[in-house]
């Protein structure tokens, strides 16, 4: 009894300090804009408490603008390569820190809770900039979530790359990978701290119910090897959307960044979606005024 005791108390102490290790800001420098996308600098406020950083790139003749959300632990810097894809698609984008990510302060990553009033502000600021054409969000991992958190957007055209469904799966799926069969007790260890560390509850963070909050054009995107967005939850995803709605499963990646595992396939498949809903869909618009 005594031993079987002191275990349980070792694993609420080794999983409190790895949950604290998993939700710890992640700040860096990002240093200057690229110029090569003619990019400036900007910072607006957030209803999460923090002030956004973020980069605003533009396209000599812009055929729209696209809110680029970085995954967990990432910055606006993982979405560069994808900035300078769609500025030669003729699209103009709008990348952002999330609060705790990069140059946006933070106290805790909160998994797309606080950051889904970042992607509020991010498509505000996109509209503002450009307010007579269409708003794309491409959001991945954590962004997507944050994206769907937030949703209905009143945006254009949205595409989620490596979404996780639901809080308690998504923990379960990255222990699984770690541990194998003996994920269970960890895991739960990991997803009772989210109301004492973060004052969040479970049914909070299920990105998955609100896709039908999205009212707009969706793509779903995922490896069809990951073990932390399983491809059985992208097609749960997929099923929830509403008509018109597109599936990309990558054949054979894994959880990581899907236009540097294929980049022209990314290029065919993503930028032909936002061509499709965004491009067309305003030169149909132009012809009818």
């Amino acid at each position: 009894m005594i031993v079987t005791l002191c275990l349980i108390v070792a694993g609420l102490i080794v999983s409190w300090f790895v949950a604290g290790a998993l939700v710890a800001p992640n700040p860096r420098v990002i240093g200057d804009p690229p110029r090569e996308l003619n990019a400036t600098a900007f910072t607006m406020n957030s209803d999460s408490g923090s002030l956004i950083s973020g980069w605003h790139t533009q396209p000599n003749s812009s055929n729209g603008v696209i809110v680029l959300l970085h995954g967990i632990r990432g910055s606006r810097l993982s979405m560069l390569d994808r900035a300078r894809m769609l500025h030669d698609a003729g699209y103009a984008t709008v990348m952002i820190d999330l609060q705790a990510h990069g140059e946006s302060p933070g106290d805790v990553i909160t998994v797309g809770y606080l950051e889904q009033h970042d992607v509020r502000a991010a498509v505000e600021f996109a509209r503002r900039e450009h307010p007579d054409e269409p708003i794309g969000v491409i959001g991945v991992s954590l962004g997507g979530a944050a994206a769907l958190l937030a949703s209905p957007l009143d945006i254009d055209a949205l595409v989620l790359e490596s979404v996780y469904p639901n809080i308690h799966d998504a923990i379960h799926n990255r222990v699984a990978a770690k541990l194998g069969p003996l994920s269970s007790i960890p895991a739960s260890l990991l997803l009772i701290q989210l109301q004492p560390r973060l004052g969040i509850s479970p049914t909070e963070l299920r990105p998955i119910d609100h896709i039908p909050d999205i009212q707009c054009p969706v793509c779903v995107a995922s490896g069809t090897e990951d073990q932390h967005t399983t491809e059985s939850e992208t097609h749960a995803m997929f099923s929830a959307a509403a008509e018109p709605k597109h599936l990309w499963l990558v054949d054979g990646a894994a959880h990581v960044d899907l236009f540097r595992d294929d980049p022209i396939q990314y290029r065919q498949q993503i930028v032909r979606f936002l061509d499709g809903h965004l491009r067309d869909n305003r030169k149909d618009a132009s012809e009818n005024q």
